[in-house]
C-alpha cells in the first residue's frame, strides 16, 4: 500500500499506509488518545474512528471534549435504546428514526400491538445496560440501495424501507451492533461499551414525518451523558423544571386555564393572571413612550388583497385564518405590520419626520397544529409587543442598536442573560438579492459595533427579511426565544412607502420589525418558570395579604385592608376563623410576597407585622410605612 500524508491540527504530518484509520493515527501518538477518540473529522467531515483513510487529508480526532462529541454520543445511545426495545418487544415494534436533540435524544417506534408507558423504562434501561456490558463493536456497512431495501424488508422494518426509497442515492450506510442493524449516516461510537450514563425520561405521541395524515408513532425521550455525575445534575435540573412547569403553577396559582369548549390553544385569563398581564403591558407602554414610540392600534381582520400584496397570502397562509364579510374575503391578522404601514401611508412623510416608531400590543391569531400546542408557550391566539420603525437608510444602524439596548435593559430587569443569533434568508422568501444583502449586512454591522458575540443561523429568517433572534437564558440555563429584530427593505417596496428627502425627491424608507418580550403569553410562561411563580413584588398579582390571629382583630384587619387597597396596593384578606399557621401556609402556597399578621399587639399599636413568603419576619411598621415600603420597592420599575 502506498503512503498517505495526514496533517494534524498542530501542523504536524503523519505518513501512514493507505487504508489506515484515524484510530491508527491516534495510536502513533499514544494509546490513551486512541482509547479516548470516539470519531474523527477528515477534511472537515465527521467519520467513524475506524473509517479507512484512502488519500492525503487533514485529520482532527474527536474526543468527549470536542464540540461534536455529545451529539455522536447521544445518537449512539439512541441506537442502543432501539436495540434494547427490539430485543424486548421483537416484531411487535418497528423502528423509525432516533436523532439526538438538545439535552438528549429520542427514538420513534410504531406498534399497533404495544403501548409504551414510563413503568417500562426500568426494563428497557436494564436491557440497555446489558448491551453496554457486552461491549459490542458498532460497525458501519455500505450497501447498495436495492440490497438495503431487501434487508429491511426481510426484517419487517417498513419505515426504514420508506426512508431508503425516498433517498436518491445508489448506496446507503447501515450500522450493526450484535444482531441489531439500523439505517444511519453516522458517525457512531466505536462500541456500546463507551456508553456510560443514560436515562429514559418520557413518552409522547408523534406523527410519522411530522404529518398528521400519517401514522401516530410512540416517541420515547431520553438523555445521556459521558459520566454519571453529569447525568445526575441534569436529572436534578429536569426535576426542578417539572416543579416550575408553568402549566402546573398556572393552575395552582389560579392564573389561567384552557378549555376544550373554547378551543385548543386559546388562553382564558383568570383575575390574577389578567392582573399579571396588565402589569406587564403597562410596563411596556411606559418603556416604549420613554423611547419615543407612538402607541397605535390596527384592526383584527384586513382584506385578503392586502395580505396578497404583503406576500403573506403566498408565503404564510397555511398559518392564517380567513373569513368572508359581505362577499369580501378577509384574513385574521397573524402579524401587526400591515396596519402600521397603512398609518404611515395616510399622509405625506418628510425625512424630517423620521424615524417613526409605531408600537402596538396587538393580538394576533396563527393556525398552529394541535400537536405543537404547549401551554402558554405555543398558542393560537396571542398578543405581541409589536413595533415597526420606519426610517431612512442612514438611520437604520442607530435604530437597530437602539432596539438591542432596549432588549438588554428590559431583560436585565427580569434577570435574564441574552445571546444573539442572526437568521438569514430562507428558501421561501420575497424580495431581491440586493435588498436581502443590504438588510443582512445592516444587522451584522450593528452587532459587530456593539461587540456582542453572535452566531449565524442559516436560512431561518422571516420570508420578508433577515433577523436578529435574541435568546434568553433562565435560572436553569435553558434558552428561550422571545425578542427579535427584523430588517425589511421589501415590504416598503411592495406598499410603495415613501418620504420626501432633503433633495425634494421621493425615497424609500426601511422598516424594522421588532418585539421586546415577544408573545406576552409566551413571556409570562417563561417568567412563571424562571421565578417558580415567586414573582417580584412589582409584578405580583397580589402583593400582600392581611391575616388576623383571632376574630378579635377582624375589624382592625378590615380597616388595614381598606387602607392598603385605597393606596393602590394589590391586597387580599384572610379573616377566616382558622389557625394562623394554616392561613400563613396557604398564603405561602399562593406565593404572596408579604403576609401582614395582625394580633392584639398590632391592633393596640396601630401597626402590622410583615412576614415575607421566604419566612423572614420584618420589624412591625405602621400601615403608612408599609405602603411606602411597597411603593419604594416598585418605583424603580415605574
Amino acid at each position: 500500500m502506498s503512503d498517505i500524508r495526514i496533517e494534524l491540527p498542530d501542523g504536524s504530518v503523519k505518513e501512514m499506509a493507505s487504508g489506515s484509520a484515524p484510530y491508527d493515527v491516534a495510536m502513533t501518538i499514544g494509546e490513551r488518545l486512541a482509547q479516548a477518540s470516539i470519531a474523527a473529522k477528515v477534511d472537515g467531515d465527521l467519520v467513524d474512528v475506524k473509517s479507512p483513510l484512502e488519500k492525503d487529508c487533514k485529520l482532527e480526532l474527536v474526543t468527549m471534549k470536542s464540540d461534536e462529541a455529545l451529539d455522536i454520543y447521544r445518537h449512539s445511545t439512541a441506537h442502543l435504546m432501539a436495540h434494547a426495545v427490539k430485543d424486548l418487544y421483537g416484531d411487535d415494534v418497528q423502528v423509525t428514526i432516533g436523532p439526538s436533540i438538545e439535552n438528549g435524544f429520542y427514538y420513534d417506534f410504531f406498534s399497533d400491538k404495544h403501548t409504551f408507558s414510563p413503568e417500562e423504562f426500568d426494563t428497557i434501561e436494564k436491557r440497555m445496560k446489558e448491551i453496554v456490558s457486552e461491549n459490542l463493536p458498532i460497525e458501519r456497512e455500505v450497501l447498495g440501495r436495492d440490497e438495503a431495501i431487501k434487508l429491511f424488508k426481510s426484517m419487517g422494518e417498513d419505515y426504514k424501507v420508506e426512508l431508503i426509497e425516498d433517498l436518491d442515492e445508489p448506496t446507503v450506510s447501515i450500522y450493526r451492533q450484535g444482531d441489531f442493524a439500523d439505517l444511519c449516516r453516522g458517525p457512531h461510537l466505536p462500541s456500546t461499551g463507551k456508553i456510560k450514563a443514560f436515562k429514559l425520561t418520557s413518552v409522547a405521541g408523534a406523527y410519522w414525518r411530522g404529518d398528521e395524515k400519517n401514522a401516530m408513532l410512540q416517541r420515547i425521550y431520553a438523555t445521556a451523558f459521558p459520566d454519571k455525575k453529569e447525568l445526575k445534575k441534569h436529572l436534578a435540573r429536569l426535576e426542578e423544571a417539572r416543579k416550575r412547569d408553568h402549566r402546573k403553577l398556572g393552575k395552582e396559582l389560579d392564573l389561567f386555564s384552557f378549555s376544550e369548549e373554547a378551543g385548543a390553544g386559546l388562553v382564558i385569563w383568570h383575575p390574577k393572571g389578567a392582573m399579571l398581564r396588565t402589569l406587564l403591558e403597562d410596563f411596556e407602554r411606559r418603556e416604549h413612550q420613554k423611547r419615543g414610540y407612538d402607541i397605535v392600534m390596527g384592526p383584527q381582520i384586513l382584506k385578503t388583497d392586502l395580505w396578497k400584496t404583503s406576500g403573506h397570502y403566498e408565503n404564510y397562509r397555511e398559518n392564517m385564518y380567513f373569513t368572508e364579510v359581505d362577499e369580501q374575503g378577509y384574513g385574521v391578522k397573524p402579524m401587526n405590520c400591515l396596519a402600521h404601514m397603512l398609518i404611515y401611508k395616510s399622509q405625506i412623510r418628510s425625512y424630517r419626520d423620521l424615524p417613526l416608531r409605531y408600537f402596538e400590543l396587538g393580538t394576533v391569531h396563527r393556525h398552529e397544529k394541535s400537536g405543537v400546542l404547549h401551554g402558554l408557550l405555543r398558542v393560537r391566539g396571542f398578543t405581541q409587543d409589536d413595533a415597526h420603525i420606519l426610517c431612512t437608510p442612514e438611520q437604520l444602524d442607530a435604530e437597530i442598536k437602539g432596539v438591542i439596548d432596549f432588549v438588554q435593559d428590559v431583560m436585565n430587569i427580569f434577570g435574564f442573560e441574552c445571546g444573539m443569533e442572526i437568521s438569514t434568508r430562507p428558501e421561501k422568501s420575497i424580495g431581491s438579492d440586493e435588498d436581502w444583502d443590504r438588510a443582512t449586512k445592516a444587522l451584522i454591522s450593528a452587532l459587530d459595533d456593539t461587540k456582542l458575540p453572535y452566531e449565524i443561523n442559516e436560512g431561518d429568517g422571516a420570508f420578508y427579511g433577515p433577523k436578529i433572534d435574541i435568546k434568553l437564558k433562565d435560572c436553569l440555563d435553558r434558552e428561550w426565544q422571545c425578542a427579535t429584530i427584523q430588517c425589511d427593505f421589501t415590504l416598503p417596496e411592495r406598499f410603495d412607502l415613501a418620504y420626501v428627502g432633503a433633495d425634494g425627491e421621493k425615497h424609500r424608507p426601511v422598516m424594522v420589525h421588532r418585539v421586546i418580550l415577544g408573545s406576552i403569553e409566551r413571556f409570562i410562561g417563561v417568567l412563571i418558570e424562571h421565578f417558580a411563580g415567586n414573582f417580584p413584588l412589582w409584578i405580583s398579582p397580589v402583593q400582600a395579604i392581611v391575616v388576623n390571629v383571632t376574630d378579635n382583630q377582624a375589624e382592625y384587619s378590615e380597616s388595614v385592608f381598606n387602607q392598603l387597597r385605597a393606596a393602590g396596593i394589590r391586597v387580599q384578606k384572610d379573616l377566616r376563623n382558622e389557625k394562623l399557621g394554616f392561613k400563613i401556609r396557604e398564603a405561602q402556597m399562593e406565593k404572596v410576597p408579604y403576609m401582614l399578621v395582625i394580633g392584639d399587639k398590632e391592633m393596640e399599636d396601630g401597626t402590622v407585622a410583615p412576614r415575607h413568603r421566604s419566612g423572614k419576619n420584618l420589624d412591625p411598621m405602621t400601615v403608612e410605612q408599609f405602603i411606602e415600603f411597597v411603593k419604594d420597592e416598585c418605583s424603580r420599575y415605574q
